[in-house]
């Protein structure tokens, strides 16, 4: 029987037998009256006791239903449930799946989170550092000596690149006197021909680095600052093509283009400065200074290495030629001496055979008379020589043949 069932029907059951159990203690207390009253009044209590408990056991019972009800709705419910569990448990099972990857990627994750956080420190730190040395840079380029000592050792990187050799194809620190005075160039670099130029560092970078410290995109007092700064900037390359342009180098040189070099170890301190005036490019050419940066004068000077190579090998050509023109010559001589010896040759031959025809015909006829009295002894002829020296008859000594004739 079902637990709820039993609890029900014991509970109608202690309510009938609490009415009797009642009934009885109150006829025990009314035992003085008289018998008729008294089973009277029992009957008609035990009449409205049975009432009572008739319609409590009604309610009861009508509970009992709807709990029996419930409990198959529950039960239906259950069964219900879990034929859906049942035919979820592949879900199920692939949402335990699902589970167990989303914690091993949430593991992965927090480990490349963690490395991810190690390297933006390196990188932070690194940053720093990198800050740190660029400050120190700057710090020191803010001196003269040292932007002069960073500019000459910038030029000396850029012509060693393009494969000029020191104290062949350049000079450094070479002594130049002219009408304008004395001077003395970071450079003089000798191009083919005999011919020269001379090439100095220049390093105008105060104004530029504070202007650079400002973002390009900065307004109102900010952006002036940055404006006039900038205008400083250009300013200082001027005063340095005004220098080069009065100290006249190329006066002093050998052969020298009428123009001296300003050499701009930076790309951007040339560029910025062409950005913020750019007619600052004619105004050098009027004062006849080219402004170079790294990439151009490595290119003039890639130039200059390959204008050398090819003098070079001119050169190489043109001996080629005089020596080839000095064995011909002597080869013509050769081919007379060749010559004479062959006719020489010649000359022998033929005195050879009149010597022979000589001791023929006339000495050996005298000689053989005198075999009578010693006829162990025969005198025998002497052969002639019938060929003659063969005549060189190449065409260039042919040539020859004719110009000694």
């Amino acid at each position: 029987m079902d637990p709820i069932v039993a609890l029900l029907i014991g509970l109608v059951l202690g309510v009938v037998l609490g009415g009797v159990i009642g009934l009885l203690v109150a006829r025990g207390r009314s035992g003085a009256r008289d018998d008729g009253e008294g089973t009277a009044e029992l009957i008609g209590e035990l009449k409205a006791e049975a009432a009572a408990s008739d319609a409590t056991a009604v309610a009861l019972r009508e509970q009992v239903e709807q709990l029996l009800a419930q409990q198959r709705a529950a039960q239906q419910s259950r069964d219900a449930d879990n034929r859906v569990l049942q035919a979820l448990s592949p879900v199920q099972e692939t949402l335990r799946t699902m589970q167990q990857t989303v914690a091993e990627l949430e593991a992965q994750r927090s480990l490349q989170h963690g490395q991810l956080s190690e390297q933006l420190k390196n990188a932070t730190e690194s940053e720093e550092r990198l800050r740190g040395t660029a400050e120190s840079l700057a710090s020191a380029l803010r001196n003269n000596g040292t932007r002069g000592v960073w500019g000459e050792t910038q030029l000396r990187n850029v012509v060693q690149a393009a494969g000029l050799i020191e104290r062949v194809d350049f000079d450094v620190q070479a002594s130049i006197v002219s009408d304008a005075g004395a001077g003395r160039p970071d450079m003089v670099i000798h191009l083919p021909g005999g011919k020269n130029i001379a090439v100095d560092a220049k390093v105008p970078f105060t104004a530029y680095l504070e202007a650079s410290q400002i973002a390009a995109t900065a307004t109102g007092e900010e952006g002036a600052r940055r404006d006039a700064l900038m205008k400083q900037h250009v300013r200082v390359v001027r005063g340095h093509i005004d220098t080069l342009a009065s100290k006249a180098y190329w006066a002093g040189l050998d052969a020298s283009p009428e123009l001296v070099i300003a050499f701009i170890p930076s790309e951007s301190l040339v560029a910025s400065a062409m950005e913020a005036d750019p007619s600052i490019m004619d105004y050098a050419f009027s004062k006849r200074v080219a402004l170079a940066s790294p990439v151009t004068l490595w290119s003039l000077l890639k130039t200059v290495a390959f204008s050398w190579q090819q003098d070079v090998l001119t050169e190489d050509a043109k001996n080629l030629f005089d020596l080839g023109k000095e064995l011909y010559q002597r080869l013509s001589t050769l081919s007379e001496h060749a010559d004479k010896l062959r006719r020489s040759i010649d000359s022998t031959v033929a005195s050879y055979n009149q010597f022979a025809n000589s001791l023929e015909s006339r000495v050996l006829v005298t000689a053989r008379k005198l075999s009578v009295f010693d006829e162990s002894r025969v005198i025998g002829a002497s052969a002639t020589i019938e060929s003659v020296a063969r005549p060189l008859t190449a065409v260039e000594l042919e040539l020859a043949e004719e110009r000694s004739a």
